[in-house]
């Protein structure tokens, strides 16, 4: 695999596959720019080098071609404002403008193609598809881990119609970090799972129970272990089908010398509301009526202990709903002790989706080894499935 600092882009038009699926609001202003911040160092290298960068995303879910709140026109004055050079926009990302101004694109400049999605080939991962988006440059980056794991037209099928192909930045990072908590981790290692499911997460979930001393388990998914232990949950978010699953995770993690730690207590609330009435019970003692919304205080306190002790730290999924912020206070104390541990020497990698919303919602960004942008590309990275989009590179 060929990586980005490795290749000289001077005179080269390069398209970019980027993750630019970046948060709108109701007028279209970017609420979160992690995603565009993190493909800066790629994308300023190919200018630095004398090269022009073409850029090419998806942005939300259009489902009949193009629609004002999935456009990627509202990222035009970011980059801008970024990079302080000429930023191209084509209205259609295989049209005549899309032609044209790749034509005529000079080195130091930026085209952003619309968005990909506009087009349902691009999900189909067709080839035609794919031929006319790369007869626009000279060289294929794909940075895009966050798509890594889907076989798209752009993320991986790009790949056969170019001799160079190279790794970014992102891609590069995503990759170096998986390895860092799959390989030989420094112990005590632990991995906090979140999340409303256990079946999103029960292939990483296994996976982790051959690599590390602690699991945490909080989140949704919680109350389906709770019930396979014959506890009352109330009207808590549930996975009845999978309790037989919940069993066998618990005697797996037995069986493999695996410490497994569930909240004790839980913070609970009479309607899904920030404003509902809240009431602490006991783990498998939510009456009816009540649903579990968060952590309780004692299992923060026991959980915290165990993160503040490791070396290595992993963590996928919210402790609860932290959207509402009287139910983030699980969350937001995990994110502390990361940090905490983090200070103290430990590598922390915080895996993509919800929990990098949380941590860069409290401010910790920056206070952890890496948060990645992956979300569902990382979870499959670490299943030890193959990514099209990494493999396309090679």
């Amino acid at each position: 695999m060929v990586t980005i600092d490795k290749y000289n882009f001077q005179g080269k038009k390069a398209c970019v596959r980027v993750d630019f699926n970046v948060p709108l609001d109701k007028s279209f202003k970017i609420t979160d720019e992690t995603r565009l911040k993190a493909c800066v160092p790629t994308i300023s290298k190919i200018l630095k080098d004398g090269g022009s960068a073409i850029l090419m995303s998806h942005l939300g879910r259009p489902k009949d071609g193009p629609e004002e709140k999935s456009s990627l026109k509202h990222v035009v004055q970011w980059l801008k404002d970024t990079y302080k050079t000429t930023v191209h926009f084509a209205d259609d990302c295989i049209g005549n403008s899309a032609v044209t101004l790749a034509s005529a694109l000079k080195p130091g400049e930026i085209l952003l193609l619309e968005n990909l999605r506009f087009y349902k080939e691009e999900e189909k991962g067709d080839e035609a598809f794919a031929k006319k988006l790369a007869s626009l440059g000279d060289v294929w980056v794909n940075d895009a881990f966050g798509t890594a794991h889907r076989a798209h037209a752009s993320t991986a099928v790009m790949g056969k119609f170019f001799a160079d192909k190279v790794c970014g930045f992102v891609m590069q990072a995503e990759l170096d970090n998986a390895e860092k908590v799959l390989g030989n981790a420094v112990r005590p290692y632990t991995a906090i799972m979140g999340g409303s499911k256990i079946s999103d997460k029960i292939m990483i979930i296994e996976k982790l129970l051959d690599k590390v001393d602690n699991l945490i388990i909080g989140g949704g998914m919680t109350y389906t272990f709770v019930l396979a232990e014959g506890g009352k949950i109330g009207k808590s978010i549930s996975e009845p089908d999978k309790v037989e699953l919940a069993k066998a995770i618990i005697q797996k993690a037995k069986a493999k010398g695996v410490n497994l730690y569930f909240p004790v207590d839980n913070m609970c609330a009479d309607s899904f509301s920030n404003d509902a009435n809240k009431k602490i019970a006991a783990k498998g003692e939510i009456p009816d009526g009540w649903e579990g919304l968060d952590i309780g205080p004692e299992s923060v306190q026991i959980f915290k202990k165990v993160v503040e002790k490791s070396k290595t730290i992993l963590w996928n999924g919210p402790m609860g709903v932290f959207e509402m912020p009287n139910f983030a206070i699980g969350t937001n104390a995990i994110a502390d002790s990361v940090v905490l541990a983090t200070n103290g020497g430990a590598y922390s990698l915080i895996g993509g989706g919800d929990s990098a919303s949380a941590i860069n919602n409290a401010g910790y960004g920056d206070k952890v080894s890496y948060v990645s942008t992956g979300g569902g590309a990382l979870l499959e990275y670490m299943e030890g499935k193959i990514l099209p989009g990494v493999a396309a590179l090679s």
